[in-house]
């Protein structure tokens, strides 16, 4: 479909998907969420694309949602959402997020605030430039902060202590804080988002291209495994699986005569 409210460069194996509402700050309009949903809903079966790099137009990341939109809207134009509405609309973008196999990075400067926060959250690597600030925007409107997913990505990353304060207050988290305690992977100049993003995307296509699938695969079972045997079954699994791949072969041989592997898409 052709987009409105986001772009798509494709560079190689590597989108680079921006929020592109920059005069709302990005909000999420419902527009927004039919492109992301049909956009991370193709991915899955997508083997052309290994890595997605997440930004925000402008000034911020993404501000949450567009409330004067949604305080006007009819919900009878909205899609049933799995039975919820816009809500349920709007939640399956961060489970097809999730869902996809390839790896998401977050390039996060100013506000990412609510779904916005949430976008960050269910990414797998988040950078922050210095002016970046987050939170958990819902509960400052009279909602619950326990939404889009905020309750199960916040926790595992950063801790329930810390996940309970930014919950329960809505408070701020700012770049240097955030680096401190786990939520971001780095702190860079907001002019140096797009380079230090690639960095992580260069180092990410040395991967074979089954291996990288897989191990955000993996990563994602094992955070919820019920045990060690658990999570070893799926890690026994994969290996087998990616073993079998040519990829492994090339990958061994590279090693060995010290070059940079060069993989096939599978």
């Amino acid at each position: 479909m052709a987009y409105e409210t986001i772009t798509v460069e494709k560079r190689g194996e590597v989108d680079w998907l921006t929020l592109n509402r920059p005069e709302s700050l990005n909000a999420i309009n419902l527009k927004m969420v039919e492109e992301l949903d049909d956009y991370f809903g193709s991915l899955f079966n997508d083997r052309s694309v290994r890595i997605v790099v997440m930004r925000g137009a402008g000034k911020a990341f993404c501000a949450g949602l567009d409330i004067k939109e949604r305080h006007g809207s009819n919900d009878e134009t909205i899609p049933f959402g799995g039975g919820y509405g816009f809500q349920g609309y709007l939640a399956d973008v961060y489970v097809k997020m999730r869902r996809c196999p390839q790896p998401i990075i977050a390039c996060v400067q100013g506000a990412a605030c609510g779904g916005g926060f949430a976008f960050a959250l269910a990414s797998d690597i988040r950078i922050a430039g210095e002016s970046t600030k987050m939170n958990c925007a819902f509960i400052k409107l009279g909602l619950s902060s326990c939404d889009m997913g905020v309750s199960y990505f916040l926790p595992r990353i950063v801790g329930l202590s810390l996940a309970s304060e930014l919950m329960l207050t809505g408070r701020f988290i700012h770049a240097e804080r955030a680096l401190a305690v786990g939520l971001v992977n780095e702190v860079v100049p907001d002019d140096a988002l797009e380079a230090a993003a690639q960095s992580y995307v260069d180092e990410m296509l040395n991967a074979s291209p089954m291996g990288l699938r897989m191990t955000k695969e993996g990563l994602g079972l094992a955070v919820d495994a019920p045990s060690l045997e658990a999570a070893m079954a799926i890690e026994n699994r994969n290996q087998l699986m990616t073993s079998a791949s040519p990829d492994f072969r090339e990958g061994m041989q590279a090693f060995l005569e010290r070059r940079p592997p060069n993989y096939v898409m599978d």
